[in-house]
């Protein structure tokens, strides 16, 4: 699976033009502060002084986990299914973000306990109707990760070759936190107490027995490789996001990275290929715990704290308007000699 993908670090050839040209827009060297940041970032993933976000896309995958067996949400399972029907009927809070901020959106079952009907406007992904219980075996098979990952992947690559050159991923899954936080207490190292938050909302008790379960499915299931620990304690909606952001970066797309479970996804991504880092923005910092610490991990600096922790998508819908700005004034802004304004002589 890790050789079929061919990622390369940045081009920075053009990278003293690009600066040169943002130095000389019409303010203060640095005034526009994190968007200047970005629009370096942009010009060199696309490998132009002329950017432009084309056809912005999020995808939101569901697929529910065996480990909702053991109590570790409130919800019930069958709020996965429930919430894919949501997203497809427009009512959702992903559905409302991407209306208002310019995001096409697709809904994909990549492994929901349910029967969807095929004539839904729904991709129909599903590697198997949910994954088994983790805590007493992998989640997955090494055939269904396989799967997960191309089919992830082979969207992606439909969507670029449809005009797309921006991408987000949303996820929904009723126990998918507990997924996000085993991943991420293996591949970090953190403690899993400062991994397993409350998710969907459970109490302290509720907290404490997640905390319980979790480590004791760490202790069940040894894994090692990143590719292992996907397949022990991954979700299919995970693993197609893993295989979808590595064609996201293969592509040369802008991938704006959403919070706490799709980061969880960039980990074994990461992990796999660290180049992949050079085409992400982050979007926000989910309140979700551990995220923050994900972050840290990766090296990453949100473009937003706005305390949610609802997933699908949302930080990374909320996020475009400040991409679009930062391409924006690269592209509009006048600089001092064409709008006829003496420049600093410190510059």
């Amino acid at each position: 699976m890790t050789s079929k993908f061919e990622i390369n670090s940045l081009n920075t050839q053009i990278q003293e033009q690009v600066q040169h040209i943002i130095n000389h827009k019409t303010k203060p060297l640095g005034a526009l502060g994190i968007l200047e940041d970005l629009a370096l970032r942009i010009c060199l993933i696309q490998e132009t002084v002329s950017p432009k976000i084309a056809s912005p896309t999020v995808v939101v995958f569901a697929g529910d986990h065996g480990i909702t067996q053991e109590g570790v949400s409130p919800y019930p399972q069958e709020v996965s299914w429930q919430m894919v029907m949501n997203f497809i009927a427009g009512g959702a809070a992903i559905n409302v973000f991407t209306k208002q901020n310019g995001w096409d959106i697709l809904v994909v079952d990549a492994g929901v306990n349910h029967d969807f009907d095929p004539a839904l406007p729904l991709q129909h992904l599903k590697v198997a109707k949910g994954t088994q219980n983790f805590l007493h075996s992998p989640a997955m098979t090494k055939a269904q990760l396989d799967e997960a990952l191309e089919k992830g992947a082979n969207l992606v690559q439909k969507i670029h070759d449809q005009g797309s050159n921006c991408i987000a991923f949303g996820e929904m899954g009723i126990g998918n936190t507990s997924a996000a936080a085993a991943i991420m207490h293996k591949i970090t190292g953190i403690a899993m107490e400062a991994c397993a938050g409350r998710g969907t909302g459970l109490n302290d008790e509720g907290l404490e027995k997640k905390i319980a379960i979790l480590k004791q499915a760490i202790i069940n299931n040894p894994a090692y490789t990143p590719e292992e620990i996907l397949q022990t304690f991954g979700g299919f909606e995970i693993a197609m996001i893993v295989g979808a952001m590595l064609s996201a970066a293969q592509q040369k797309m802008l991938i704006v990275v959403d919070g706490f479970i799709v980061s969880s996804a960039l980990l074994i991504a990461h992990a796999l290929y660290p180049q992949i880092l050079d085409y992400c923005v982050f979007a926000h910092q989910s309140d979700e715990t551990g995220h923050k610490q994900m972050l840290q991990f990766l090296k990453a600096k949100p473009l937003l704290n706005l305390n949610m922790r609802l997933g699908e998508g949302t930080g990374a819908a909320l996020a475009l308007p400040i991409i679009q700005a930062s391409v924006n004034f690269i592209n509009e802004m006048s600089s001092f000699e064409s709008a006829g304004v003496r420049e600093s002589e410190d510059r």
